[in-house]
């Protein structure tokens, strides 16, 4: 255990905790559930850069964190489903975008491909803490605040098209790097 671990573990903690208050009517409670929200983003910055200076990168801490970075931005696209500040397959396409990348780099590492991060996949990241921080803070915002709706509105869709876009990306790099060969012998050894 060290201390960039403890800071991934202290962000999956704080998902039930933004869910509880995104989900409340009262405005105080949901402006602390964007406060917890942007916390626990910065945890996942922090946490990885904390890792690399300490030279305190382990496999565990590698295969936690984006654990981590999914639950935590699936957690809270639920919890805005539930109280109707997203739609239903806004959410289900960009958890489904996490869950298809995730799946790809198992199964592109079990070929022996590696497909790293790439700076299109931490603009996406961004994208979704700002985007989902947004949405957040308009539940607590009054309603005569239009403009602050369509600044939410508009943080959606970029988070959206990011989504969609850094996942295509991902798929791409990898059947570059496998190349169709690979991914035909690798059918042909399953029966």
């Amino acid at each position: 255990m060290n201390l960039p671990i403890a800071l991934t573990l202290f962000r999956i903690v704080l998902v039930p905790l933004i869910v509880v208050f995104v989900i409340s009517s009262d405005r105080v409670w949901v402006l602390i559930a964007a406060v917890i929200f942007v916390a626990a983003s910065l945890t996942d910055w922090l946490d990885g850069t904390m890792a690399r200076r300490r030279n305190q990168v382990t496999r565990f801490g590698t295969l936690l964190d984006p654990v981590a970075d999914k639950l935590l931005v699936a957690a809270a696209l639920v919890a805005l489903v539930q109280v109707e500040m997203v739609g239903a397959w806004v959410a289900m396409v960009i958890i489904g975008r996490e869950l298809a990348v995730t799946g790809l780099r198992g199964v592109a590492l079990s070929m022996g491909v590696v497909v790293p991060a790439s700076s299109f996949g931490k603009v996406k990241t961004v994208s979704q803490y700002v985007g989902i921080t947004l949405l957040i803070l308009e539940r607590g915002v009054p309603s005569e605040y239009s403009s602050f709706h369509l600044l939410s509105v508009a943080a959606l869709w970029v988070m959206l098209g990011l989504t969609v876009l850094s996942g295509a990306d991902y798929f791409y790099r990898f059947f570059l790097k496998a190349g169709p060969r690979a991914i035909i012998k690798d059918q042909e050894r399953w029966p």
